[in-house]
């Protein structure tokens, strides 16, 4: 037990008061959430695009105090992730619980399409992928009707005839799916044709769920795009493959039309997914950001949690100029009166390397099939081979990252490295891209040691913005990275006592969305490389410590 309280500590405060909990539920790049309950619990599955491993999954009993208990597609035969964009890779999961198995479809992009995956425990061993090759589209969800024990495959997919009459033009479709033996039918439907109002030309319906609540069937869609024009509107049928009647209070979630410029905004709301209570409340989890300055957020899309109310029989999560809140009631005080969530509000989040297994909190970049990193070499440090692979390029370099989760923020790190050469680094990064990063770290310049931080360029090459020199020949550095949202700061220390100043005021709306572009957010990486160079050199990093420190949540 001690062992594991020195190798992991998260701490956080309570909800707002003991009878609130504050949005996002997942702070930090945890988009286009998915749910399903399962008797009194249950699991939420975000996308993950090209890291790895693939598909988180999270498990609570109130649905605010969330765990992590792995991830979904977390071995190199499930998930090839070499050669993909940071934005390609896993699209849009979405998770089913039916008859004591769970299911996850998704859509790899560009390698294989849409998929899914099995498992008796939501913890895992999860399937191999089988591939649903006829199902062409993304955004793949379950539905399944218990009254008759059939099961649908809803999608996105093409227009009609692949002639679209509008940019952004897309359709839903359904195909009738064979549950025992993974199969989606040859047969499709066309449910939804461009939108809500075709004659305004919506564009990408996407992101469709299907519910059967009181005798009728709801067909639930993001539109809009995933940017700040997001939505989420609803269709009703009293046939799951329709028609489709569009509610005429659409859309059912949204940001958009509110003041950019009001106090703490909750922008591009939508990608949504319904749950209910064992008691009968209705709550839906969904995308949103939370920008610093106009539309700007380098922490990409996370995860929100709304009740929900209904209205003449339809599903309503916010209406008129209604805004996301950042603290509601509790959905289930009776089951716990005082949750604490590790994954909300300004948490404090350390690592001291003492375990085994590295917490599921991490992510690499792609697919790991070398084992290049360990806890096992010095007790209570992540040794890392420093390799030729960039952070640049396409393949899996020496990195281990966290998400960033706030929009102001400190990570610290704990490093020895002794390179061999100039071109050997290891030390912190903030990444958003392969072509949008800064890199602090450990090198040399001649034969004296130093600090450097780089900013990245096209074609894996950097800029030198600035170097110190270290004194004497210190192995043992800290380094630290300070988000002030629209800035950061960067710091190292030879004692992690006295911190010098290496730079401040670095641009981060270069890591913002709006600028480097993608689907995700960003991320701090310990990394270590030798920019494309063999190395037989090691680096060590004894502990990461992350602190949150948003205004948002100091206000209670």
């Amino acid at each position: 037990m001690k062992r594991l309280l020195f190798s992991l500590l998260i701490s956080c405060g309570l909800m707002a008061s003991a009878q609130q909990y504050s949005n996002p539920i997942l702070n930090g790049f945890y988009p286009d959430p998915a749910i399903c309950r399962a008797g009194n619990d249950y699991y939420l599955v975000n996308s993950s695009f090209a890291y790895y491993p693939g598909l988180p999954i999270f498990h609570s009993k109130d649905l605010v105090s969330w765990k992590q208990i792995g991830h979904a597609m977390d071995r190199p035969e499930q998930l090839d992730l070499m050669g993909a964009g940071v934005s390609r890779g896993l699209f849009a999961p979405s998770i089913t619980y039916y008859k004591g198995l769970f299911y996850i479809v998704c859509t790899l992009i560009d390698k294989g399409g849409n998929f899914v995956i099995t498992a008796k425990d939501p913890k895992g061993p999860w399937s191999n992928p089988v591939w649903l090759k006829n199902a062409q589209g993304i955004d793949p969800s379950l539905y399944f009707d218990e009254e008759t024990d059939k099961a649908y495959l809803v999608y996105n997919s093409i227009p009609p005839d692949n002639k679209s009459l509008w940019n952004g033009h897309r359709t839903i479709r359904l195909r009738s799916f064979d549950y025992k033996n993974l199969k989606a039918s040859d047969e499709e439907t066309l449910l939804v044709n461009g939108g809500t109002d075709t004659t305004k030309h919506p564009v990408w319906i996407e992101a469709p769920h299907i519910y059967k609540i009181n005798g009728q069937y709801y067909l639930m869609c993001a539109e809009g795009g995933t940017g700040f024009n997001h939505s989420e509107v609803i269709f009703r049928s009293k046939n799951v493959d329709g028609p489709y009647e569009s509610y005429k209070g659409n859309p059912i979630l949204t940001q958009r039309h509110l003041d950019p410029n009001r106090k703490f905004p909750i922008t591009t709301a939508g990608h949504a997914d319904l749950v209910e209570t064992p008691d009968g409340k209705w709550y839906a989890v969904f995308l949103g950001c939370r920008p610093y300055e106009g539309d700007f957020y380098n922490i990409g899309r996370e995860t929100f949690l709304t009740p929900v109310r209904w209205k003449d029989g339809w599903p309503v999560i916010t209406e008129g100029d209604e805004e996301v809140k950042y603290f509601y009631p509790l959905p289930q005080p009776n089951i716990n009166k005082k949750p604490v969530n590790p994954f909300s509000g300004n948490f404090t989040y350390r690592n001291d390397f003492n375990s085994s297994n590295l917490d599921d909190r991490f992510i690499f970049l792609r697919t790991v099939t070398d084992k290049w990193y360990n806890t096992s070499d010095r007790k209570g440090f992540l040794g890392m081979q420093v390799r030729p692979e960039t952070v640049g390029g396409r393949a899996n370099p020496s990195f281990v990252g966290f998400r960033q989760s706030h929009i102001k923020c400190t990570a610290t790190v704990a490093l020895s490295f002794n390179p061999a050469a100039e071109n050997e680094k290891a030390g912190l990064t903030i990444f958003q891209s392969e072509r949008n990063f800064y890199y602090l770290c450990r090198s040399m310049e001649g034969n004296k040691p130093v600090i450097q931080l780089y900013k990245s360029k096209p074609r894996e090459e950097m800029d030198l913005l600035k170097s110190q020199t270290l004194p004497g020949n210190a192995q043992n550095v800290y380094l630290r990275i300070v988000s002030e949202g629209p800035t950061y700061s960067f710091y190292w220390s030879a004692d992690n006592k006295k911190w010098n100043l290496l730079l401040d005021g670095v641009d981060g709306k270069f890591l913002s969305t709006s600028v480097a572009g993608g689907f995700v957010g960003s991320v701090f990486g310990m990394y270590a490389t030798s920019l494309g160079k063999p190395s037989t050199s090691k680096t060590y990093f004894n502990w990461i410590e992350y602190k949150g420190n948003d205004d948002v949540y100091k206000q209670k």
